[in-house]
């Protein structure tokens, strides 16, 4: 049974940190890119941060570049780690792994086939 499940979110302070969990699991998840999208309420579902299969290459969406670092481990199951630092109130949402068939990532989250439950973050002002 394919499994993401996601953990590591929480209530924090405007300009705390947080690190999200994704375990994959289920089949073989080497190949695959990963990402990670959230949903704020009233919102459409945002990409957030994506990773290759290979770790290789990673993007940012603007709103997250160069708070946010993505990362990944291939191991018997495949995690995919979300540092998130200089946390703002507008990053408020539930934070959704998805796990993408291509070895490229995709913003489009519509090329995601396997999805977790999320993780709720709530950033405080």
């Amino acid at each position: 049974q394919v499994q993401l499940v996601e953990s590591g979110g929480g209530l924090v302070q405007a300009g705390g940190s947080l690190r999200l969990s994704c375990v994959a699991s289920g089949r073989t998840f080497r190949s695959y890119a990963m990402g990670w999208f959230r949903q704020a309420p009233g919102k459409e579902r945002e990409f957030v941060s994506g990773i290759s299969w290979s770790g290789g290459s990673t993007y940012y969406a603007d709103s997250v570049k160069g708070r946010f670092t993505i990362s990944r481990e291939n191991a018997r199951n495949t995690a995919v780690y979300l540092q998130m630092t200089d946390l703002k109130p507008e990053d408020t949402a539930v934070y959704h792994c998805a796990a993408n068939p291509s070895v490229e990532v995709a913003r489009d989250m519509y090329e995601y086939l396997y999805w977790g439950q999320g993780t709720q973050v709530t950033v405080s002002s």
